[in-house]
């Protein structure tokens, strides 16, 4: 599978699509949200969506943890339908972030696309080994970036990278080894905004580069 980097002549606007991509993910998972039935894996009986108790993914699955059949599963996949696609195209226009090209942007930008169409998976009940799949891949894509933000001199990109994958890498060993799993749910969410955040930012950042080659 051979991925090129876009040209700097392609139209500025479609690299915007991330940004709404993730805009319509966060309305489109509060909806859910909004429509859960009720239970978590703390408190089976509570009603509606925690904040504190319920993950991201629990919105995903069939039938909500209290029994009933889950509402929230058409927009909650949709939404990550959504996010994933948003992302995979800031992944295809990222190394034009970047003005040396390598070896490593092709890295970068194979395993995070490879990733992301993985992580649309997550609704199938295959969810731990999508994960542990999706992750592995995210975090080659993840450092080999970092590299590369390294090299170009995008010194607050890099330490927000570094921080996010911190973030990310105490959730994913307390959801592994169960110690104060208790907090996870609150962790996955941080997680998520940080890399959220991150992402906003880059996208940025790819678009003004497009545009001040393009002018």
């Amino acid at each position: 599978m051979k991925i090129a980097s876009l040209s700097h002549s392609k139209s500025t606007f479609f690299v915007m699509f991330p940004l709404i991509a993730m805009g319509l993910f966060v309305l489109l998972y509060l909806f859910a949200a909004m429509n859960y039935p009720g239970g978590s894996w703390i408190s089976p009986h509570q009603d509606g969506f925690s904040f504190w108790n319920n993950y991201l993914c629990d919105l995903l699955d069939d039938y909500a943890i209290n029994g009933e059949l889950n509402t929230a599963r058409y927009p909650a996949r949709l939404a990550l339908a959504v996010l994933c696609f948003g992302l995979l195209v800031l992944w295809a226009y990222l190394p034009n972030l970047f003005p040396k090209k390598s070896k490593n942007l092709k890295v970068m930008q194979l395993t995070g696309i490879l990733s992301l169409l993985v992580l649309t998976l997550l609704a199938t009940e295959t969810h731990d080994l999508i994960v542990r799949i999706a992750g592995f891949m995210g975090i080659i894509a993840f450092v080999s970036c970092f590299v590369e933000l390294y090299k170009a001199g995008y010194a607050r990109l890099l330490a927000l990278g570094i921080f996010s994958l911190m973030v990310f890498l105490i959730n994913y060993y307390i959801y592994e080894t169960g110690v104060f799993l208790k907090s996870l749910a609150v962790i996955q969410k941080i997680t998520f905004i940080l890399f959220l955040g991150w992402f906003v930012l880059m996208d940025v950042a790819v678009y003004q580069e497009l545009k001040l080659h393009k002018s």
